[in-house]
């Protein structure tokens, strides 16, 4: 049986944690993979869609448990990145 992962009261915990521990030791079936947004955003998109196509956004969005105006970004980035093979 793995070992369950200690609950951390600092990010400086995690990091010592994640540098000394064999993660290999522990059940990491639980995490979800985090995508962070480190440029500001500095431009506005204003479209209109179909009601259907955006409750499904929302939907989607809800599901993976982030804002739906990130979800559209993050499908735009992948868009972008399958269609330039230098990303």
């Amino acid at each position: 049986m793995k070992k369950k992962i200690p609950t951390f009261g600092s990010d400086e915990e995690a990091e010592d944690f994640v540098a000394s521990a064999n993660l290999a030791e522990y059940d990491l079936s639980g995490l979800k993979s985090v995508r962070f947004e480190f440029e500001p955003k500095s431009a506005q998109l204003n479209m209109r869609v179909p009601r259907p196509l955006l409750d499904a956004v929302k939907e989607r969005a809800r599901e993976r448990g982030i804002p739906y105006t990130r979800f559209i970004r993050q499908i735009m980035e992948d868009a972008l990145r399958r269609t330039d093979p230098w990303r």
